[in-house]
């Protein structure tokens, strides 16, 4: 296979592969490291590089658990508590062989929109999902549980303006995700030719 087949092969056959699809069988940290490097290589205006990463595995990812579930039980009014939401922040972390948290490090001088600082983590976030279905690995980027709380954002070692989109959850395969059906080409892109 040359470059253009591999390339479309990778892009077009990535999906999300979920917590519960995961085997008990851990990622080598090579291939996440891989992975890392492969998302900060990244496009992103005036070079700010704004992707943070925070990588859990092992006992990590019961601090992780711990972290997220605690923190609902604190900050969520009686009323609204779901012990059911609890118990998925304590046991999904622990599903995953690593968890990479993905902060958005907000520029000092504030020159770059803060939406274009965004775009740039979700490409950094895009390569590594491609990069995991190089190496046949399951991946997945959720955003519930703490995600968009500011109170959460210390604990990630990120400032006041700096943003948390989310959580990449890493594994290896159980049970294979379908490819997902996407609406033909014709009815997302319009061409403009006079």
């Amino acid at each position: 296979m040359n470059k253009i087949d591999i390339i479309n092969q990778v892009i077009q056959e990535r999906r999300s592969t979920y917590p519960a699809q995961f085997s008990d069988i851990p990622v080598k940290n090579e291939i996440i490291l891989q992975m890392l490097q492969n998302a900060n290589t990244a496009p992103n205006h005036a070079k700010t590089q704004p992707w943070r990463f925070v990588v859990f595995t092992g006992e990590g990812l019961k601090k992780l658990a711990d972290f997220q579930s605690e923190f609902y039980k604190k900050n969520t009014a009686e009323d609204k508590f779901n012990q059911n939401t609890y118990e998925k922040l304590q046991e999904n972390p622990l599903k995953a062989s690593h968890i990479i948290a993905i902060g958005m490090k907000r520029q000092e001088t504030g020159k770059i929109p803060e939406i274009e600082e965004v775009e740039a983590v979700a490409c950094a976030v895009q390569n590594m999902y491609l990069t995991a279905q190089a190496y046949e690995i399951g991946a997945y980027w959720g955003s519930g549980g703490v995600t968009y709380n500011e109170k959460a954002k210390d604990f990630f070692g990120l400032g006041n303006d700096d943003k948390l989109l989310g959580f990449f959850y890493v594994g290896n395969i159980a049970k294979e995700s379908p490819i997902s059906i996407k609406k033909p080409l014709e009815d997302v892109v319009k061409w403009v030719t006079e």
